[in-house]
């Protein structure tokens, strides 16, 4: 009688941990730090730095060109760069999404500035993504640099700097209510 009952607990193990495998993959939308994988839309968003861009060091201002004509840092502002790796692991071709903002604990938001892709390599640029692509891809500027991101650039208040943790917001192509999100806590 033990022998049957102890096949019969292993068997129920086994089906447990059975019920346990399967192809449901996780949607996760909450970047506690950077480097972590976040999803928006059936892409796969990963932070790999941000960081305070200095216009007098040679590599940032690479970072800094194509800035529109009479962009420029008031009094009290900074250059705070995001590069940003896009996946997309799905079958079909699907479009990154365009719409990030920082927002401070003090609710303060900053959109991005639209850097011009002809000056500037390294430039976020939302094409569409086919299956299995990821973006920047291997062959681009921005991946073969030591960060492998594009830039989505940000001019921040100084102030903002400290009211941490300052939070990405990702957001998806679809209007709301229909738009996916995602938050990314920014390492400053």
């Amino acid at each position: 009688m033990r022998l049957s009952s102890a096949l019969i607990l292993l068997a129920a193990l086994a089906a447990l941990g059975l019920a346990g495998c399967g192809n449901k993959m996780d949607t996760r939308t909450l970047g506690e730090t950077e480097g972590v994988y976040v999803d928006v839309a059936d892409l796969t968003y990963q932070v790999q730095i941000s960081r305070i861009l200095n216009p007098n060091d040679a590599e940032d201002r690479a970072y800094l060109r194509g800035l529109p004509p009479g962009e420029r840092l008031e009094r009290g502002e900074t250059w705070f760069g995001i590069f940003m790796r896009v996946s997309n692991e799905k079958e079909e071709t699907l479009k990154p999404a365009s719409s990030f903002r920082i927002v401070d604990t003090q609710e303060n938001e900053y959109e991005p500035i639209e850097l011009d892709p002809e000056a500037n390599p390294f430039a976020y640029q939302p094409s569409p993504l086919r299956g299995g692509e990821t973006y920047p891809n291997s062959e681009s500027v921005a991946y073969a640099n030591n960060i492998q991101g594009a830039l989505v650039l940000f001019k921040v208040d100084f102030r903002s700097l400290q009211n941490r943790p300052l939070e990405l917001l990702i957001d998806g192509p679809l209007p709301p209510p229909l738009r996916e999100s995602a938050v990314v806590d920014l390492d400053v």
